[in-house]
């Protein structure tokens, strides 16, 4: 009988499978893009069968679902962190554009346009409530903090603007070529663009 608070031989081999097929799926994704990826690479880098991708994977779409909740806990914590400082709306707004490039950074170009191509994707299973992403939990809570410090204006829905903002620079970033000179000056325009736009008519 397994001691209480300690993880079942079993369990710990399936947790241990299940990390080596991420780590091995993650690895083809950088190389040739998901969609491309061959699953025969993948179990093959893990040591597994073909049939055990499946098992905990329904499909190579799954692989990227559970890097996005990893990455998205990351994220939210690192701007958790930097709205507790009580930034201003546009370094607020700017903190998330470097959040994101850093992920970028992480991932490598191919998968992160993957990663956020999820977010658009008709194939992926079905949506869940918002408030099981913590990036934009974090976002608009940031939000709703400005509005009651009077930065937003009290009528602004501050949930429709942070879940914008992120879908429209997610759909930037998948877009535009990511040579500094030519994507720095389209996020900064974004950024101003959405930042007016929060503000209302009165705001500068």
């Amino acid at each position: 009988m397994p001691t209480e608070g300690k993880v079942p031989a079993r369990e710990l081999k399936r947790r241990q499978t299940r990390e080596r097929l991420l780590g091995a799926a993650i690895s083809e994704f950088r190389r040739k893009g998901m969609v491309a990826a061959e699953v025969g690479e993948i179990v093959s880098a893990a040591g597994v069968a073909h049939g055990t991708f499946f098992f905990h994977f329904p499909t190579k779409e799954h692989v990227l679902i559970e890097l996005e909740r990893r990455e998205e806990e990351r994220m939210a914590e690192e701007l958790t962190r930097f709205f507790k400082k009580s930034p201003d709306l546009p370094s607020a707004l700017t903190e998330i554009v470097r959040v994101l490039l850093a992920l970028e950074h992480r991932l490598g170009t191919t998968l992160f346009k993957d990663f956020l191509a999820l977010h658009f994707s008709t194939t992926r299973p079905p949506q869940e409530e918002w408030r099981q992403h913590p990036v934009i939990v974090a976002v608009v809570e940031e939000l709703e903090r400005a509005r009651d410090r009077g930065d937003i204006p009290a009528g602004t829905d501050v949930f429709y603007n942070g879940v914008f903002f992120l879908l429209g620079l997610y759909a930037l970033l998948i877009t535009i070529p990511d040579t500094a000179s030519v994507r720095e000056p389209v996020i900064e325009k974004y950024v101003t663009t959405a930042l007016h736009g929060m503000l209302g008519p009165s705001g500068s």
